[in-house]
């Protein structure tokens, strides 16, 4: 068999019974070995790779609809469709399928799938009983037709055998012709039955009975003989409103006939599908897949024919765009972008990105600028719902062209400052669209979807400019209603006019929240410009001044916002909150709440827990020294008895560490004190005791006293640092060591510019720790005698005078 190659686009329907396009390629049909018989292939045309792979199976079921589709089930609710660009191409392969199943390539189904018990009762029966025979086409007749096809229903193949039966010798148009002649004569039993027949034929779930009944010619008989529903006592006026309420309007004239007529069409049938016909029960679900796929396949087409139509595009946005254009016709331009935004949906992936690029590139969001500043609100819904779609396309796109826009000195005039803006300044009660906008500005800043690899400066330029220019838009009213604590409390006890600004307005401390969730969102991703910005304006004693709020849900965002800062763990967010002494309003919402078990309560313990459990020392020093005797008395939980157990063990470790250090400073003091009683010769080669050590204490004494004298008349009189930053000294040894008795000399090297002292002498400064530094590079070694710590015991028993050290 030949290898057929057609272009077609694969789609698959997921659970929500919408279909799901997998790309497109080039159909065949070939043998394949592995799956041991002929098999539908389809190859992406991008790069080669196998779209599809599925076996012609002699029992499956394969529908041809709309001249350019083939839709089969291979397994339980996984159901495949090929759309062909070519009539021609879908015939082809609708032959290859009947020859393979050897089925007439005239029929528009190769068979249903029915289960055993009916398959047998169906091969007991004669072969002339697996035809259905029409009743005659007569008013009379209307009942026993109503009654035929609703028995055919629960059958599968029976239903195949009636649809072709419908389809021949133009059955449906004869019946629709009964149906002008049964309300021009007010026959409402003749009425009732048509509609049971109507209904019948729908679920019956053939695209070729849709094809006759939704043409121009019989659709609004269709819809007649379905407003005529037995059960309502009137009948609905469906034709009317399709008639004369739903109008068309041609924002642009379409030139294109067969386009006009394709968005009739599908307004029409999506029209019966979600007005007309009741909802399907579950047994009934299946019976209008087709119809679903029907007007899936009618809105890719008519979106990829606007799309092709450059002219037409190029016109709408001329028109948006154009200062002179009146409201009311923008209102319908913006109306018409909304749909085709809607429609796009419908698109493959590749195709929905050169849709999305189109629109961007004719100027899409500057056009949107515009409309979302009208008073207008359908038109600001509409425009919303534009830039939500374009945000659900690409943040990155957004991104580059706020960025790109020209810096005036009106920030209003940014886009983001806009959405910004239509945000706080939302009417609806439940600010329903605030709620969508601070949705679309989450995704913005979003550092996630900031990470592309084409760009990788994105999120520091993106943030940077957000920060300068946006964020003092959006703390606006988070600053206007906290800007005075008590004159807000004020104004709500002494006035009965409600305050536009205090929190305790309900709308807007829904718009706080709001606000509030965005700031904390913030925190968690925008580590280092947030906490920039809280620093600078303040911001978390602004936001605990909604602690009051009668509100709870208010009070509890701003919990949340502190909670989500101290959980950053950062050391400069901690000094902030303990210099600004912002636990105060924390703990005094947990006292005024008293002994309520409430989510305020639990929020606020957790918040205590959390910094106990991960011992963040800063914050429990500064929780227990200022707040601990309040907090005493709330023993029903025992956060607060485990902070303070934090707080004593840190204590007790900070006494030892100075207790250590006090240790090793004593021993540094013995060292010196060693050094002291020590001697070396010019060589290096005798280190020897020159003196008792009872004999150092008076003569160090006097030391001290001359060395006082001396720096009470000239206090600049001290060595001079060298380049290095350490002091200059020079050592002699006295004729007495050649004796046998050494005396450590020590003098300061001064330099030319060096004070001198009154008497003419240079002054002398002692450092005795560097002194032994510079001694020990010098000596040969110091002895380490293992008795030192049976002597430092004596020495912490006896208690013996210890020499200060001097200081450099």
């Amino acid at each position: 068999m030949s290898d057929t190659r057609r272009r077609v686009k694969v789609y698959t329907l997921n659970e929500d019974r919408q279909w799901d396009d997998r790309g497109t390629g080039h159909v065949s049909s070939t043998f394949v070995e592995r799956l041991k018989g002929i098999s539908l292939l389809v190859r992406a045309e991008s790069d080669g790779s196998l779209l599809l792979e599925s076996k012609i199976s002699p029992n499956t079921a394969y529908q041809k609809q709309q001249d350019t589709l083939i839709v089969w089930s291979e397994a339980e609710n996984y159901d495949l469709a090929l759309s062909f660009q070519e009539k021609a191409g879908c015939d082809e392969i609708w032959e290859k399928i009947c020859q393979v199943q050897g089925k007439d390539p005239a029929l528009e189904i190769t068979q249903d799938p029915i289960d055993e018990s009916e398959e047998e009762r169906f091969e007991e029966m004669p072969e002339t009983s697996h035809l259905v025979e029409l009743p005659p086409c007569e008013l009379a007749r209307l009942e026993e037709i109503a009654d035929l096809v609703t028995s055919v229903l629960s059958s599968p193949i029976r239903r195949e055998k009636l649809a072709l039966a419908l389809m021949s010798e133009g059955y449906m148009k004869k019946l629709l012709q009964l149906f002008q002649v049964c309300e021009d004569l007010d026959n409402r039993e003749g009425l009732h039955h048509l509609y049971e027949i109507v209904r019948g034929v729908l679920f019956l779930n053939k695209a070729a009975l849709f094809e006759v009944m939704f043409s121009d010619d019989c659709i609004m008989d269709v819809v007649g003989c379905l407003e005529f529903d037995p059960s309502l006592v009137q009948p609905k006026k469906h034709r009317e409103f399709l008639t004369k309420t739903a109008k068309f309007k041609e924002v642009i004239p379409i030139t294109d006939s067969e386009l006009r007529q394709k968005i009739h069409q599908t307004y029409r049938v999506q029209y019966i599908q979600d007005i007309i016909l009741p909802t399907p029960s579950v047994f009934e679900e299946n019976f209008l897949s087709t119809l679903t796929s029907f007007i899936f396949f009618n809105k890719v087409e008519i979106v990829s024919m606007l799309q092709e139509d450059e002219k037409f595009l190029t016109e709408v946005f001329a028109q948006l765009t154009d200062e002179a254009t009146e409201d009311g016709k923008r209102r319908e331009l913006v109306n018409f972008f909304k749909e085709f935004c809607a429609f796009s949906q419908t698109l493959q992936p590749q195709n929905r990105d050169a849709f999305f690029k189109t629109l961007a590139n004719l100027g899409i969001l500057p056009a949107l600028e515009i409309v979302m500043g009208m008073d207008d609100l359908q038109v600001r819904a509409a425009a919303t719902d534009i830039f939500s779609y374009l945000v659900e396309f690409s943040p990155s796109m957004v991104r580059e062209f706020v960025m790109q826009e020209p810096q005036q000195t009106d920030d209003d005039v940014l886009l983001i400052n806009v959405v910004i803006k239509q945000m706080i300044c939302d009417s609806d009660p439940e600010l329903g669209g605030a709620v969508q906008l601070m949705g679309l500005l989450r995704t913005l800043i979003d550092p996630e979807n900031m990470l592309a690899p084409t760009n990788k400066t994105e999120k520091t330029e993106f943030l940077s400019f957000f920060y300068k220019y946006c964020m003092q838009v959006l703390t606006v009213p988070l600053l206007a209603s906290t800007v005075d604590e008590k004159n807000c409390k004020d104004l709500q006890e002494g006035s009965t006019k409600i305050n536009p600004v205090c929190p305790d307005n309900f709308q807007t401390a829904q718009l706080l929240a709001l606000i509030l969730e965005l700031l904390t969102f913030c925190v968690e991703h925008h580590t280092y410009h947030i906490k920039t910005y809280i620093m600078n304006k303040d911001l978390l004693r602004r936001v605990l001044v909604l602690m009051n709020s009668k509100h709870t849900f208010l009070a509890l965002c701003a919990l949340r916002f502190m909670r989500r800062i101290i959980g950053q763990k950062d050391e400069y967010y901690n000094r902030y909150i303990v210099k600004g002494n912002l636990f105060e309003p924390v703990i005094n919402t947990l006292l005024d709440n008293g002994t309520r078990y409430n989510l305020l309560n639990s929020a606020i313990i957790e918040l205590f827990e959390f910094i106990k459990v991960e011992d963040i020392k800063s914050l429990i020093a500064h929780i227990i020294d200022n707040y601990y005797k309040a907090l005493e008395s709330i023993e029903y939980v025992q956060t607060f008895k485990g902070l303070k157990g934090r707080y004593e063990q840190e204590k007790d470790r900070q006494t030892l560490r100075l207790n250590r250090y006090r240790r090793d400073a004593r021993t540094l003091d013995e060292d010196e004190e060693m050094w002291f009683n020590e001697d070396e010769d010019d060589d290096g080669e005798a280190i020897e005791k020159s003196r008792p050590e009872e004999e150092f204490p008076e003569s160090y004494g006097k030391y001290m006293e001359a060395k006082k004298v001396k720096e009470s008349d000239n206090k600049e009189s001290f060595p001079k640092r060298t380049p290095t930053g350490s002091f200059k000294f020079t050592f002699s040894h006295s004729a007495g060591a050649a004796n046998g008795t050494n005396g450590a000399n020590c003098k300061p090297a001064t330099s030319p510019t060096s004070a001198a002292s009154p008497n003419g002498s240079p002054a002398m400064s002692l450092s005795l720790s560097t002194a032994i530094l510079v001694a020990k590079t010098a000596m040969v070694g110091l002895v380490d005698y293992p008795d030192d710590e049976d002597e430092e015991d004596e020495d912490e028993e006896q208690s013996p005078r210890k020499r200060p050290r001097l200081g450099s």
